[in-house]
């Protein structure tokens, strides 16, 4: 008799937890919306690349920051290969601990310096600092880091969800803000952020805020375009794929919706099928195709990027940053090798990647990773 008291109580939990699951996934949206975005008034772009302009030096520095346990693929690595290919800048990549970064959900980077070693370097500060995701938005080094950058007059820039690290400085109280779409709700749990929608990039009295992973790609040209002028940021959209960078943004086209939900749970339990794809790592690698590639990769919930090289030693990406790789292969099997998307300009290798992750999982996994990246297709 217990043990069909037990039984049927089991039973009965599981159906509650079924049946709330499903009335959970019903009450989601089914589809995001897919109206145009709202255009950007001229004055309000100028405002923004004024609020963008150097603050001190005519060649200005620029510090991108991480922990060294996983900081965002994208967020780190796309500014840094942007405004490095544009030379209008000198800028340098940071840990705020000695050794590599572990950057996620794939990549291991060796930064330029520590926060203690730039400081020493530099003592008045950066012209800019880049916030990227973190996987702890409370570190206190960083933190405290940050708001000394402020306080010496630099332009912070908080990218995805980088503006949640920002948030915890203190620096956006009082503030206009935005963030990838899925922490919209983390930033308004902080009552002196104003969170404005539909908007890719957010300027307010020194401080900068973007929506998700990919926003850094525009957020990187409007830099540009603030620092050297319309024509330097057009030449270098071009050289990577992109044909408008302003900061029009439909905010209700990502969300969390049915469909990516079911997508998560099913790849999720698709246990069988695990696909480490291969990317080869070269010198002179691109540093933000191969971070958009093995970012979409590693956000299918049935694939993983590794990259691999025929050394242990690390490679100099485009712009001199050391990447090291993942394993030591000479080749990698033919049916998990991708296509040489990472050969493309940066934003062509982005809509070639989706494009092969559509074919290997189908449509709906391909528009789950670009919702992940916040990336309109």
């Amino acid at each position: 008799m217990t043990w069909r008291i037990l039984t049927w109580s089991g039973l009965g939990c599981v159906a509650l937890f079924l049946a709330a699951g499903g009335i959970w996934l019903y009450l989601l949206p089914s589809a995001p919306a897919h109206r145009s975005a709202p255009a950007i008034a001229r004055d309000e772009a100028e405002a923004t690349l004024a609020a963008l302009k150097p603050p001190r030096r005519q060649r200005p520095l620029i510090a991108i920051v991480g922990i060294n346990n996983m900081s965002e693929t994208t967020d780190y690595l796309m500014p840094y290969g942007i405004l490095a290919r544009a030379d209008i800048a000198d800028v340098v990549t940071l840990a705020t601990q000695p050794g590599p970064v572990t950057l996620f959900p794939a990549l291991k980077v060796e930064p330029h310096a520590t926060t203690a070693a730039f400081d020493a370097e530099h003592p008045d500060g950066a012209d800019y600092v880049i916030v990227p995701a973190m996987s702890r938005d409370d570190d206190p080094v960083a933190l405290q880091w940050i708001r000394t950058q402020a306080a010496k007059g630099a332009i912070i820039v908080g990218v995805c969800v980088g503006a949640m690290v920002v948030a915890n400085t203190g620096l956006l109280d009082g503030r206009q803000a935005t963030t990838h779409w899925y922490s919209v709700r983390d930033l308004r749990k902080h009552s002196d952020i104003r969170y404005a929608a539909d908007r890719r990039l957010v300027v307010d009295r020194g401080v900068a805020t973007t929506t998700g992973i990919t926003a850094s790609m525009p957020m990187a040209l409007t830099l540009i375009e603030a620092i050297a002028g319309r024509d330097k940021a057009a030449a270098v959209a071009r050289d990577i794929g992109l044909v408008e960078w302003d900061a029009r943004h439909r905010s209700d086209a990502f969300q969390f919706t049915r469909p990516f939900a079911l997508t998560a749970i099913g790849n999720t339990l698709a246990f069988w099928r695990r696909d480490e794809v291969g990317i080869e790592l070269t010198s002179g690698i691109d540093e933000v195709s191969l971070a958009l590639v093995a970012d979409a990769w590693s956000r299918t919930y049935r694939s993983r990027a590794l990259t691999f090289a025929a050394t242990a030693d690390a490679r100099p990406s485009r712009n001199g940053l050391l990447i090291m790789p993942d394993k030591v292969a000479v080749d990698w099997p033919a049916r998990e090798k991708p296509p040489p998307a990472v050969e493309l300009p940066p934003a062509k290798a982005l809509d070639a990647t989706l494009q092969a992750i559509e074919a290997r999982y189908g449509h709906r996994t391909a528009d789950f990773v670009a919702m992940q990246l916040e990336y309109p297709r």
